[in-house]
């Protein structure tokens, strides 16, 4: 019995030694990684997608609509009121604008297929309340996001999307 188990023991560490190398230098492949790929630069959307603040209240039809945030991705126009109206630019460089899209769908939005300045893009919008659309660059894409939330609007959230990314695209460099 204990012939067997001593054959058996050495008999599975045969087996692991072997596996491992069974003491013969290997030699070892470097290690792999795989990057994300580097998006190309892009076209310059311009500050606030090249929009002025006063363009941007004239479309909206909402007056003293301030800017609350302007940084390098973006801007945010709203009224102070956590749930009132708002307006808002953004720009993504190598993203998908496909998963934006998706997102739009998956919040009650279905996203429909427009063309702005013959770039393919994207709307999605709650009738009379909220509009978006989105706009395709390459490896980037701009967005902008019309909301009157529950303020009655003052002009349709899709003409002032539109509008506004029609600016953009006029003005991009």
């Amino acid at each position: 019995m204990r012939s067997k188990l001593a054959i058996g023991t050495t008999l599975v560490c045969g087996l692991l030694l072997t596996g491992c190398g069974g003491g013969k230098a290997e030699e070892t492949a470097a290690p792999t990684t795989t990057r994300p790929p580097v998006a190309a630069p892009g076209p310059f959307f311009g500050e606030c997608g090249s929009v002025s603040d006063e363009e941007v209240e004239a479309a909206f039809a909402i007056p003293d609509l301030p800017v609350v945030t302007r940084d390098s991705v973006g801007c945010v126009w709203e009224t102070g009121d956590i749930l009132g109206p708002s307006v808002s630019f953004s720009w993504y460089r190598g993203s998908p604008i496909g998963r934006e899209a998706a997102g739009s769908g998956l919040i009650g939005r279905p996203p429909e297929k427009i063309e702005i300045a013959g770039h393919a893009g994207f709307r999605g919008s709650i009738a009379n309340e909220l509009c978006e659309i989105g706009v395709q660059y390459d490896d980037s894409f701009f967005h902008w996001s019309v909301s009157y939330s529950d303020t009655p609007a003052t002009a349709d959230p899709c003409r002032v999307a539109t509008d506004l990314a029609n600016l953009t695209a006029s003005r991009t460099k």
